[in-house]
């Protein structure tokens, strides 16, 4: 074991360089339900995921409590139905009709208090019953699920949660489209948290439980934002459901990342029995520390309901990132009162994972978007759906601005009640994520849909309504009916192209940016593209595809480059995509993510890291400062050209011991990207490393790139080919964020086929089995080739889930048939963390 951990210390060594933020060992933070519970104030946030029967498929009755669901099986939320192929593109999955049933007992101490259901979301159609009692129905699968429980429990007996979910197509709500149509997948299932919320009677209500415009729950808005100081809103939202009327005080308590208090606000309220009432106030922070995605910022702002003899009733906590937001038309975008000075270039983003589909644990959202900040990404557009809570916490915290869509995708019902129900998803979603400081445009329109002219009027007037303060600014495509109503239209740049909807004529009051770029199709029926390379593929298509993506060799189509060279107006794109998925219309999924559905990073992904400044950023959790790649993996079948990325100022390559060295200078105020893409010309000679090879000089035999800034280097990366494969390596993808033992946390864990040196041999066609023991199980299974898993790329990975026990896990790696001189098994051992939450 010992050499094992030497050899996977060595590959983990020979990753690039990169510097690491300060904060890397913080175990990042969760909502719950829209919040984060306080001590002392009497509000309790259950985990409800454990422990529930499943049956995909139809069952009469099973919403009765004395239904006999004993042969079901039993799964934790999130949950998405099945077990999916990485391969599962072309309505492979389940469409139909499935069944969730939990049953608990709640504790004594609850009588006299309000219970509420909250499922952050369930795919399709869905119907909650509690001991028979149908308590809520719902149409759609982005936006919460909520259910006032309290009339209907049990005190001291058990009571039985039935979830009904359908996911079939319907175009009666939105998005609508049959998935066989449709560029992404619906999958299915309760794939999201489900929350036990207990509080008393008279509380803080939810905003998506409320119905009401600009209302319920906690609001935070801004007034003027400086450097000097800044206005801070806060608007109340109190419901009494006690027996009589209540009177007393909201008190708001504002403090830092240190727990240093900064302000605070009290107001008197009075409530009637069985009404509510809001109340609102505003403070002026002095000095504040403005939220932004290089210094993202949080504050954290206590509310409290307090009685008038001062006992708290009610109360929890919200992060707060204090920012203004503007877009000046001509003049771009600005940032908390200055202009941003370069082009916001980031991703799209649809939920979908490998094998699990859209039912990914909380710390997945969170590696998701810690993967992508890493890359230099800043803005991140959920395409084409409000995206989970967590995703949106992660983005707040590590500097991701978030456009937030409305469930839509090239569908339109000329039917009221679809347009009805298009308008709730807004509201709802506002409602959901006005809190977040990355939030930073509403596309409250259906994507790429010729819908009716009045439909973009009324959706950009309930924004209005639904966030009526200053720095709220909501986009729809340039050349869509409509497009007047809005003050941000999505277009590709004058000098680029590539896409439908886009505009030849700007208007100076209009800033504009590029919703998706980067993809390349022959035709869209085929969807033949340099630009969507698999993983699996090698070096060379990967090398095309990030060539691509960086600066087309042809004029006239968006990239990185162009959209660097564009005017101010333009104030930048998101690339499509950032993760291979799979699509319901096509057999094929798309590849061109610049990782893959497992999240493993293809060259691509490392020629946009290369974009971000070279200097250490410690406000950033996320990785900062200089880095170096080498693109070229050493292979018979590698190119002679060498392609390295780095942000350095100068980078030195050298083949070989005592090999010619060559230096590249970064071109000196030139425009276009950052730092383009460097290709050392005819550099790799297969025949010099077979002779050192046939030498025995195995160790002199290499690429090694140096990247300087100001004459000195400050990274480098070290490459070496890949000699006989002798031994599996093992590692956790954790990104320093432990599995936690609350039955659904996942983790995905990469094997290697490797050398004695540690170096992995990408061009091999070996199977790889894995066996866990302890506290957690394998997501993966035989029928779905995900165990054994085809090494692709010299890697073969795969999701391990936490069990309700915490422990050591140990997983085990070993080639399919072994044989005297197959590869050595590997064994790693994780150990999963008691639970934040608290389960039931």
């Amino acid at each position: 074991m010992n050499r094992l951990f030497r050899l996977l210390l060595l590959a983990v060594l020979c990753w690039p360089a990169t510097v690491c933020s300060a904060w890397a060992d913080n175990v990042p933070e969760f909502s719950t339900a829209g919040f984060y519970a306080l001590p002392e104030t009497g509000r309790e946030v259950y985990s409800m995921n454990p422990g529930w029967r499943f049956l995909k498929g139809a069952a009469d009755g099973a919403e009765r409590p004395d239904f006999d669901d004993r042969a079901w099986t039993t799964v934790s939320l999130p949950d998405g139905l099945e077990l999916l192929p990485t391969e599962a593109s072309g309505c492979v999955n389940y469409q139909g009709e499935a069944w969730y049933r939990k049953r608990f007992t709640p504790d004594a101490a609850w009588q006299g208090r309000q219970l509420f259901l909250h499922f952050e979301g369930i795919m399709g159609h869905s119907r909650v019953w509690l001991n028979g009692q149908l308590v809520k129905e719902h149409f759609g699968g982005f936006l919460p699920v909520i259910a006032d429980v309290t009339p209907w429990l049990k005190w001291g007996e058990e009571n039985v949660i039935a979830v009904w979910a359908d996911n079939s197509d319907n175009p009666a709500y939105p998005p609508g489209k049959p998935q066989a149509d449709l560029d992404f997948t619906y999958c299915g299932g309760i794939y999201r948290d489900c929350w036990l919320v207990v509080h008393d009677r008279v509380f803080i209500t939810d905003p998506n439980y409320e119905d009401e415009a600009a209302g319920g729950g906690l609001f935070v808005s801004f007034g003027e934002v400086s450097e000097a100081s800044a206005q801070v809103r806060v608007d109340v939202h109190v419901r009494n459901l006690s027996d009589r009327s209540f009177s007393g005080r909201v008190v708001c308590e504002l403090y830092d990342r240190e727990g240093r208090a900064v302000t605070s606000l009290e107001r008197r309220l009075s409530v009637g029995r069985d009404k509510a009432r809001q109340v609102s106030g505003t403070v002026t922070v002095e000095q504040p520390h403005l939220w932004s995605p290089d210094s993202p910022y949080l504050y954290n702002l206590h509310v409290y309901v307090k009685d008038k003899n001062g006992r708290t009733v009610d109360g929890y906590r919200r992060r707060v990132g204090i920012r203004s937001i503007e877009f000046r038309g001509q003049d771009g975008f600005w940032l908390n009162g200055k202009p941003y000075p370069e082009p916001l270039i980031g991703a799209n983003r649809h939920q979908d994972f490998a094998v699990i589909g859209n039912a990914l644990s909380n710390s997945l959202h969170w590696r998701d978007a810690k993967k992508l900040r890493d890359a230099g990404l800043r803005v991140i557009r959920n395409a084409h759906y409000p995206q989970d809570p967590a995703f949106m916490d992660a983005c707040d915290e590590l500097g991701l601005f978030v456009i937030v869509n409305t469930p839509g995708w090239q569908f339109w019902n000329d039917e009221p009640q679809f347009a009805q129900r298009v308008y709730s998803d807004i509201r709802n979603m506002v409602r959901r994520d006005r809190n977040h400081p990355s939030v930073w445009l509403w596309e409250p329109i259906l994507n790429e849909m010729w819908y009716p002219a009045d439909f973009a009027g009324r959706v950009a007037e309930i924004i209005r309504e639904e966030y009526p303060y200053p720095y709220c600014y909501a986009g729809c495509d340039a050349t869509a009916r409509g497009h007047e109503y809005f003050p941000v239209h999505f277009t590709h740049p004058l000098n680029g192209g590539g896409g439908a909807y886009s505009t030849r004529k700007l208007s100076p009051d209009i800033t504009y940016f590029t919703r998706e770029w980067g993809d390349n199709v022959d035709d869209w029926f085929s969807h033949n593209s340099p630009s969507r390379a698999s993983r699996a593929w090698g070096e060379v298509p990967m090398l095309v595809q990030a060539q691509g993506y960086a600066c087309f060799d042809y004029p006239g189509f968006t990239s990185y480059d162009v959209l660097y060279r564009t005017s101010r107006q333009h104030v930048g794109g998101c690339l499509w995509h950032s993760f291979d998925h799979q699509r319901g219309y096509h057999p094929d999924p798309f590849y061109g993510g610049i990782m893959d559905a497992f999240r493993q990073p293809k060259l691509s992904y490392y020629m946009f890291t290369s974009q971000r400044p070279a200097r250490v950023n410690p406000d950033l959790k996320a990785d900062s400062g200089p880095m170096v790649y080498i693109a070229h993996s050493m292979t018979p079948f590698s190119p002679k050209d060498v392609t390295v990325y780095s942000n350095c100022d100068e980078v030195r390559l050298t083949f070989c011991k005592d090999g010619k060295t060559q230096v590249y200078h970064k071109p000196k105020a030139a425009e276009g990207m950052p730092s383009p893409v460097i290709t050392f010309k005819d550099v790799f000679d297969v025949m010099q490393d077979k002779a050192l090879a046939r030498a025995g000089r195995h160790k002199e035999s290499y690429l090694l790139a140096e990247g300087l800034i100001d004459g000195k280097v400050v990274a480098t990366h070290q490459v070496f080919p890949a000699r006989r494969p002798t031994r599996l390596l093992l590692w956790a993808d954790d990104e320093g964020v432990p599995l936690q033992a609350d039955g659904s946390d996942m983790v995905v864990v990469v094997a290697a086929i490797a050398d004695d040196q540690g170096n992995i041999k990408r061009l091999n066609n070996y199977e790889v089995r894995f066996e866990v023991e302890g506290p957690a199980t394998l997501v993966a299974n035989e029928e779905t080739f995900t165990n054994p898993s085809p090494v692709r790329w010299g890697t073969a990975p795969v999701l391990v889930r936490s069990t309700l026990t915490p422990g050591d896990i140990k997983v085990r790696a070993s080639v399919v048939w072994q044989g005297k001189h197959t590869p050595l098994p590997a064994e790693l051992v994780i150990r999963s963390v008691e639970p934040v939450q608290r389960c039931r």
